[in-house]
């Protein structure tokens, strides 16, 4: 059953959104929804997530913290190097951070804390999910920040998901 519905629910939600979304009941809404309904989840089968499998769920609420804090601060800082932009140039640049972390889940939630810490913008992953591209807006030291993000981030999402 579960070959013929991978997601039932969402199978589901497609028909009941293609029958809102066409303000009709009608015999031909409704089986061209459900031909929707069936066929979506079967065409989109391979870019489903991947089974999460949390090793530690302590450390869930550790790196919910320090993201925390580094949002506050990374608002501060960023605030105030626009206020101080004509005083001071920006050491903006790309870096390339070396990740020891592989796990598919974990690096899609590293994505996430990149995209809401300002300041930081996950630019490319190499194929082989061994190095990331990371646009840095200001910049003091390259390897303190490489230390940072590795202990803050890729170290915990290592401990949650490996």
């Amino acid at each position: 059953m579960k070959r013929l519905f991978p997601a039932p629910w969402l199978s589901l939600a497609l028909w009941l959104l293609w029958l809102v979304l066409n303000l009709s009941v009608s015999p031909g809404n409704l089986l061209l929804g459900a031909v929707l309904g069936f066929c979506a989840p079967l065409m989109m089968r391979k870019l489903r997530p991947q089974r999460i499998h949390i090793r530690r769920p302590g450390t869930i609420l550790r790196l919910f913290l320090l993201v925390g804090r580094d949002v506050i601060v990374s608002n501060l800082q960023v605030a105030w190097g626009v206020l101080n932009a004509g005083r001071r140039p920006l050491r903006s640049r790309f870096i390339k951070v070396p990740l020891d972390l592989r796990d598919a889940n974990g690096l899609a939630a590293l994505s996430m804390i990149c995209t809401v810490v300002p300041g930081t913008v996950w630019s490319e992953l190499a194929l082989d999910r061994s190095i990331l591209l990371l646009h840095v807006w200001d910049l003091d030291d390259e390897a303190q920040f490489i230390q940072h993000f590795k202990i803050t981030y890729e170290r915990p999402l290592m401990e949650i998901f490996e």
